[in-house]
């Protein structure tokens, strides 16, 4: 039996489509929490998260994204992201999300490195001389005094959120053509220009 179409009016009880992004992160709380912040009704872009369930190893998460993709059925204009820190990770390890990103024109990877809140604290400085993890996290401490991979409260304007943007190109002059290799640069601004445009 065909299935059955339901035909509407146009311009009656209809929502404009709104984008999905899918956004596949090593973190649970901090990226989730920052990303959210995208997702209100109002916007032409709806986020949904792909949990890690404490398996954010790169391979893991390709493997639990690539399965997802599958099962969801994504449309051609939706956008699938790896959020992810160069911390830990060997290159080899990255550059298998980075292949897999680069197959399609919808996918992308956004790394930072040392980690992900060098992308927040360019929400506040110019990021300079960060070269480790923990100077990162004593950097953001600065403007966060409170902050410990909770940003719930945290409100971030547009301003900043441009400032963030600005500065993350920057420190990616020229563009890499895969990954931040070196500390203190970020693409995840690639997928904020995104969201926001």
């Amino acid at each position: 039996m065909p299935a059955r179409r339901d035909f509407k009016r146009k311009g009656v009880g209809l929502r404009p489509y709104r984008k999905l992004y899918l956004i596949a992160a090593e973190g649970e709380k901090t990226e989730v929490q920052y990303f959210q912040k995208f997702n209100n009704r109002l916007s032409t872009v709806h986020i949904q998260f792909l949990k890690s369930k404490g398996k954010s190893a790169p391979p893991q998460l390709l493997k639990r994204l690539i399965r997802h993709i599958d099962e969801a059925g994504l449309k051609d204009t939706d956008e699938v992201w790896i959020v992810i820190d160069k911390d830990a990770w060997s290159d080899d390890q990255i550059n298998a999300l980075f292949d897999w990103s680069s197959k399609e024109s919808n996918r992308g990877l956004a790394l930072s490195n040392p980690k992900f809140e060098y992308w927040l604290l360019l929400h506040f400085e110019d990021g300079m001389g960060v070269n480790s993890s923990r100077h990162c996290t004593e950097r953001l401490r600065r403007h966060l005094p409170s902050y410990g991979k909770n940003i719930d409260t945290v409100s971030f304007t547009n301003d900043q959120i441009n400032d963030a943007i600005r500065r993350a190109q920057l420190h990616d002059t020229p563009p890499c053509e895969d990954w931040p290799r070196s500390p203190g640069c970020t693409t995840v601004y690639r997928l904020v220009k995104n969201l926001i445009t």
